[in-house]
Parts: structure tokens; C-alpha cells; sequence
């Protein structure tokens, strides 16, 4: 089951989604439409003390397999205390990240069985699913660029090697060839109003919307 105004933004790292999310509810809002924004690892309470153990400290800190049980015990608490009951009051939900980021980074990144990633997906959510998921791509070299001007301290996936962050796009680039139906490619290298622009378009065709 897909919930058709449950947005996820998607991609690697310095693609500039925490930006376009924010542009988008802008202009959800401006048509009159209510839009809750939430970010993975995080979203909730108890869902955000996951997050401070997985961004943060050495960048061999957890075991592969350990950071997607953490990741999924967050999304967990993510969509049953967040996600699911702003959708059930009618709200658009965007979200800065979900379960494509698991698939991208521990599945291709870290090359853990993508098989047993699928079923603990669906152990976790069961049928459901986003609506729409927007690919912030940009070429590796690029991204890690503007990631590092942030300068901020949740830099722990940004330290890992160039050979993991070309796996990780080539992750995102198949999970959207293998899913055309939800999931749609955004040139990120293009300026923020270029980036925006490509997103409004594709949510207006999405769901039939004229968002500016």
C-alpha cells in the first residue's frame, strides 16, 4: 500500500535535500495544503536518540548489519508515531530520507544481501510505502564537495571512502530503475531554483497538482 502524499527525498551525500524539502512544503503550502516534514534516521522522539548513535563518531563505530537494525528500530518509531498519524489527519508528510537510504547505503555501500534487506523491510512496514520518491543525483566527487562545506559534526557517512559513495549512487540509480513507478531522478548538479523546479514538476504529474 502506497499513501500518495508520503513524499521521501533520496541520494547521497551534499545532494541538497534538506533545501528542496523545506522549498517544496513551501509550495505545498501555498496551495492551501498542510505538509509535515520529518527526516530518517529521526522523525520522533525516540527515533532521534537512533539517529545520535548512527551520524556521529568513528566511521568504523557499528557493523554493517548493526546500523540497519538500528536504522530499522528508528523507522519504526518514525512512521508509527509520525508518519502514519499526520497522514491520518489528511497532512502531505515529506520526508529527508527512508528506506531507500537503508537499501543505498548498508545494501550497495556496505554490499550486504539486498534480499535480506527487502524482507526486513517488509517484517518492519509491511506493504507500506511512499507515494512518490524524489533521487537527488549528483556525481560523487561534487556532492562530497558541498557536504564538506557544511562543516556540521554528522559527518560520520561522509568519512567513508570515495569507492563507497560511487556504490551508494549506483545503489540509488537501480533502486529508481527498478521502481519507475514511484521513484523519479532529479539532477541535483542544477542551481536550488533548477532543483526546485524539476521537483515541482514532477509532484504536479505525480498527483495532479499545480504547485509553483
Amino acid at each position: 500500500m502506497s499513501d500518495a502524499k508520503f513524499i521521501t527525498f533520496e541520494g547521497g551525500e551534499g545532494g541538497g535535500k534538506s533545501t528542496q524539502v523545506k522549498l517544496l512544503a513551501r509550495s505545498l503550502e501555498n496551495a492551501g495544503l498542510n505538509a509535515v516534514l520529518t527526516r530518517e534516521p529521526g522523525g520522533a522522539p525516540e527515533a532521534e536518540e537512533i539517529r545520535n548513535l548512527l551520524v556521529s563518531g568513528a566511521v568504523e563505530r557499528w557493523q554493517p548489519m548493526s546500523e540497519v537494525f538500528l536504522h530499522y528500530a528508528a523507522r519504526i518509531e518514525h512512521v508509527t508515531r509520525t508518519v502514519k498519524p499526520a497522514l491520518a489527519q489528511g497532512n502531505w508528510v515529506i520526508s529527508d530520507r527512508f528506506a531507500d537510504s537503508t537499501m543505498a547505503y548498508q545494501g550497495y555501500g556496505h554490499n550486504l544481501n539486498r534480499d535480506d534487506l527487502k524482507r526486513l523491510y517488509r517484517l518492519a512496514l509491511g506493504d507500506f510505502r511512499p507515494g512518490l520518491t524524489l533521487i537527488l543525483d549528483l556525481p560523487v566527487e561534487a556532492g562530497l564537495a558541498r557536504a564538506g562545506q557544511r562543516g556540521d559534526s554528522e559527518d560520520r557517512y561522509e568519512r567513508m571512502g570515495n569507492g563507497f559513495h560511487q556504490r551508494l549512487r549506483d545503489g540509488f540509480l537501480e533502486i529508481a530503475k527498478a521502481d519507475p513507478a514511484r521513484c523519479r531522478i532529479i539532477d541535483a548538479s542544477d542551481s536550488i531554483d533548477g532543483v526546485h523546479e524539476q521537483i515541482i514538476s514532477q509532484v504536479n504529474c505525480r498527483f495532479g497538482l499545480s504547485l509553483s
